[in-house]
């Protein structure tokens, strides 16, 4: 199985001393747990932003679809897929 690529990030913060050596002797200063990190704040930001959509569809729902539109949607997305299909 392929690696996914991967880009260097030099990254320098300012920690007040005490959490800066709290952070290194709890081994968060590493790149696997940075990389943890900035992975769980991404997920978070999504949930974050699929929330706020929720909330927004909520307070203003979208009309329901007949049978016939949802049938178009179907048809639509079947042409788009054989039309990527082709060379």
């Amino acid at each position: 199985k392929d690696l996914p690529a991967m880009s260097r990030v030099n990254v320098e913060i300012e920690l007040p001393d005490t959490l800066a050596t709290q952070a290194k002797k709890a081994g968060l200063l590493e790149p696997e747990a940075l990389e943890r990190m900035v992975r769980e704040a991404l997920l978070a930001r999504r949930l974050e932003s699929l929330a706020e959509g929720r909330e927004v569809l909520a307070a203003k729902p979208l009309p329901p679809m007949t049978t016939e539109e949802i049938q178009a949607e179907i048809d639509a997305y079947r042409a788009d897929v054989r039309r990527a299909a082709r060379p």
